[in-house]
């Protein structure tokens, strides 16, 4: 069985790759130069196309019993984490990003959202407005 995406490099083994030093460096490197460049190389774009069966089915004469999957290249899945990350770090070091926008951002616990939530509802409070709370979960 190949692996997913044009590269045909699976997780598995791109994790076994970069635990050499050599490695990890040049992908540092192509990293750092795709944000010094502000390029995004051609072939990091080139998707390619599966389409599996829905399971349970009696027949697969219709097209919508199949699912068609988009695969990109495992390498630049991993750039654009890391890319992330980086951004991510540097806009929440600087401060720019407002304090109740704690979704998913790292270096933000629990407590820093109970705080947060605290400090917008007394807000309100000392306003005299009625605050009210809508929290939703994808965990």
């Amino acid at each position: 069985m190949s692996a997913p995406g044009p590269d045909k490099i699976s997780w598995r083994h791109l994790k076994s790759i970069l635990k050499q030093d050599a490695y990890l460096y040049n992908l540092i490197n192509i990293a750092n130069a795709c944000i010094l460049l502000g390029h995004w190389p051609t072939h990091f774009k080139l998707p390619s196309t599966i389409i599996i069966l829905k399971p349970n089915k009696l027949t697969y004469d219709h097209f919508k019993f199949f699912r068609p999957i988009v695969l990109l290249n495992t390498l630049s899945k991993l750039i654009k984490k890391v890319i992330a990350k980086r951004l991510q770090f540097h806009v929440a070091r600087n401060d720019f990003i407002h304090p109740s926008q704690l979704g998913d951002l790292k270096f933000k616990s629990t407590i820093d959202v109970g705080v947060t939530l605290t400090h917008i509802i007394r807000s309100g409070w000392i306003k005299n407005l009625s605050t009210t709370t809508l929290c939703c979960g994808n965990h």
